[in-house]
């Protein structure tokens, strides 16, 4: 079933339960857009977007709040039975008892943050945003090097495990070896992480699993991470012409997304750890806008050109 775990988003954004009585481990979250109450709470329900989580600000509490008791009960009847999700009162606002009574009568989970409903606003939709993306998920290694999210892919066995087992030691992060989980969370980011059964566990042929958090510290893993480079490990073939330059960059595509792809070709005596952070390091500095394959082709063409008019 698809959707995010309503206790989650408790969790996750420190919410206050007013309606312990209503049992959330069923209930889901199905839309990462939010929706602020303002002409619902006056009674105007067409195009109301009832399948949103509802926030109530200092404004709409304010509102309602000077109505007549009366009149207050008779309009967040209409808006708390129109079958939606959950509402959260911010701002340091507090629904009366008996709005939290209504709540419960309609099974609405109602929770109260003292966060402003600007920042609570947007954290919800970033962590709904994240939460809700699509998702596929790939085989191969995920590790956090030199900020850079670097997806190493390739055969079984090729030696993915061993290289982020180097990395670790050098002192980057693991973020998912084996199974990565890809969201697409913007046409431009896609955000990588493990599985929670596999999350901090490397598997190792020959020896087994191994616990990174464990053994190396918790400075060692990362539960997430963008996905900024694709090194893809490849058997040597002495019969194919690999790229010795890098003029052009190659590029690979998961969820519509074209991310940078490096084949880079295995054979005994290659430092796999230290190839892969000098792609990290040269990827990001063609990221602040300097290519030492571009400034290699000025030199050479510059050169030529001398020789020319001399």
């Amino acid at each position: 079933m698809k959707g995010v775990l309503m206790t989650k988003m408790v969790q996750e954004l420190n919410l206050t339960n007013l309606t312990p009585e209503i049992d959330l481990s069923d209930m889901r979250i199905m839309t990462a857009e939010i929706n602020r109450p303002a002409l619902q709470l006056t009674g105007y329900l067409e195009h109301f977007a009832n399948e949103r989580v509802q926030i109530i600000g200092y404004v709409e509490y304010t509102y309602l709040m000077q109505l007549s008791d009366e009149k207050r009960m008779m309009k967040y009847e209409r808006f708390i039975s129109s079958k939606i999700p959950c509402v959260i009162f911010s701002t340091m606002t507090k629904p009366s008892q008996d709005m939290i009574d209504m709540a419960i009568k309609y099974n609405v989970p109602t929770f109260v943050t003292e966060r402003t409903t600007s920042s609570l606003m947007a954290e919800i939709i970033r962590w709904l945003g994240v939460q809700l993306a699509p998702c596929i998920s790939i085989h191969g290694v995920l590790v956090d090097v030199y900020g850079e999210g670097i997806l190493i892919t390739g055969e079984s066995g090729i030696g993915k495990s061993e290289a982020a087992l180097e990395l670790i030691k050098r002192g980057h992060r693991l973020v998912s070896d084996d199974v990565v989980e890809l969201r697409k969370v913007s046409d431009v980011t896609l955000v990588g992480s493990a599985p929670d059964i596999t999350r901090h566990f490397i598997e190792l042929r020959g020896i087994g699993i191994i616990d990174v958090k464990t053994l190396f510290g918790v400075e060692s893993v990362k539960d997430t991470q963008s996905v900024d480079l694709v090194i893809k490990l490849e058997e040597w073939d002495r019969d194919k012409e690999y790229d010795r330059l890098g003029l052009h960059e190659e590029y690979t595509e998961y969820l519509g997304n074209k991310i940078v792809c490096h084949s880079l070709p295995i054979r005994p005596g290659r430092n796999l750890a230290v190839i892969v952070e000098s792609a990290a390091v040269n990827h990001r500095q063609k990221k602040m806008g300097y290519n030492a394959a571009e400034e290699l082709y000025k030199r050479v063409q510059a050169n030529i050109a001398k020789k020319r008019e001399s």
